[in-house]
């Protein structure tokens, strides 16, 4: 049998991780690193949220980086440029992001509603029995 408190709750979780990692993307959007894999000042590689559903119900969400993470931009002007006057750009689509942050949170919403009308049904249900015990 499926919990429906556990599937509400792991759609919480679920819109959690992708609000985190949305934002996480938007916080970093104008950072930028050095191209060079030695270097300790390596660009924040953006991530989304992947959503997997789970034996017996629910789902996971896990954050995977993005392919590609970044993208070289055009900075001379950088310390951290290369001789080309390139450097290492987070691979970030504001828009998108956007997006993705209104998702989750209308996924909130939704889960965080099921989950009060799924315990106003169970406190119905309990109400039910003890009248006819």
């Amino acid at each position: 049998m499926i919990n429906p408190l556990s599937l509400n709750v792991s759609g919480l979780l679920a819109a959690s991780k992708k609000a985190a990692d949305a934002s996480s993307n938007i916080a970093n959007a104008s950072s930028s690193g050095s191209l060079d894999p030695a270097s300790p000042n390596q660009p924040y590689s953006a991530v989304d949220t992947v959503t997997t559903p789970v034996a017996g119900g629910g789902v996971k969400a896990v954050s995977v980086t993005r392919t590609p993470g970044f993208v070289p931009s055009y900075e001379p002007n950088s310390p951290l440029a290369d001789a080309e006057g390139l450097v290492g750009a987070p691979n970030v689509n504001l828009d998108e992001e956007l997006i993705a942050l209104k998702t989750a949170e209308n996924a909130y919403k939704a889960n965080a509603q099921a989950l009060r009308m799924t315990r106003e049904m169970q406190d119905t249900l309990l109400t039910a029995i003890d009248k006819k015990v």
